[in-house]
């Protein structure tokens, strides 16, 4: 049935308002896509500096490495640790870049994660919107969900 009022929609027009609003949402789920892409590079930054402190060995092995029974593992912080002491200025260095580069990560993370939230709030109420313009043309409410607000809003009167 949803099929069929798509197309009926599309061939009787569908009232101005209604198009405004799908076109409203359709730019909204636009910019949620582009909050996800934040959100995936946000991870794969988090994840690449979790990389950068430790690969290969599991977190009780620090004690073992610095006992001298055990061999540091194969990241580049597990390297400059096994440098010795005169390779302690490289280690402090680069464990303030990873620190710095957490931080940016996970401030880029919230902020988006905050972003899409309000951005949800905003496609509950233009959703509502259209559900009751789509209601007062004849639509049930199901049809009015289960439109898609790409054909609305290129639909013509």
């Amino acid at each position: 049935m949803t099929v069929a009022r798509s197309a009926m929609a599309a061939a009787s027009g569908v009232p101005a308002g209604a198009r405004e609003l799908a076109a409203r949402l359709s730019a909204l789920f636009e910019r949620d896509v582009e909050i996800v892409e934040r959100l995936d590079d946000a991870q794969r930054c988090l994840r690449d500096a979790n990389e950068r402190l430790w690969s290969g060995r599991s977190p009780d092995a620090w004690g073992l490495m610095y006992d001298g029974g055990a061999a540091g593992g194969e990241s580049q912080i597990a390297a400059l640790a096994a440098g010795g002491p005169e390779s302690q200025m490289g280690l402090l260095v680069a464990l303030e870049q990873i620190h710095w580069a957490i931080d940016r990560a996970f401030q880029v993370y919230q902020f988006a994660c905050e972003e899409r939230r309000q951005l949800a709030v905003d496609v509950g109420e233009l959703s509502q919107q259209l559900t009751e313009v789509l209601g007062a043309v004849g639509w049930s409410a199901k049809e009015a969900r289960a439109a898609n607000v790409y054909e609305l809003a290129g639909a013509v009167l």
